[in-house]
């Protein structure tokens, strides 16, 4: 017999979605839009800085990958947290949290989901992120 997943709804938060892989950037926003999220997408860190400057409402969390050509994940939520400093962070990645962590990009407390990952376990890592 087949898990159900249950998924825990959002309630229409902004969510600012940072990934440079198009079809990655598409397959997260249609699952946290399915969610219930409204999703801000960016396909380049610089984008996603400009993106959050120009955002009038608040955003709540950031889910950004890790590794992206010009600037890291930490690097743009370090630069956000700047002039957002409420937004939480969700960074995602291909590679292993313990070879980020050796490189310094990932400290103690930060949130991370490898990927890939499925639907529930996207929900529950926001869910649990946004209700710290």
């Amino acid at each position: 017999m087949a898990k159900e997943v249950t998924v825990s709804p959002g309630h229409g938060q902004y969510i600012l979605l940072a990934e440079d892989e198009p079809a990655i950037l598409k397959f997260i926003q249609s699952m946290l839009e399915e969610m219930g999220y409204s999703v801000i997408a960016a396909s380049s860190p610089h984008q996603a800085l400009r993106l959050a400057r120009d955002f009038k409402d608040q955003i709540e969390l950031l889910i950004t990958d890790v590794i992206m050509p010009a600037m890291n994940g930490r690097d743009l939520a370090d630069s956000i947290h700047s002039f957002c400093p409420s937004m939480n962070v969700l960074f995602v990645s291909g590679y292993p949290a313990n070879i980020l962590d050796q490189h310094g990009i990932l400290n103690d407390g930060v949130h991370f989901i490898a990927k890939p990952f499925s639907l529930s376990a996207l929900a529950e890592k926001v869910h649990q992120v946004l209700n710290q």
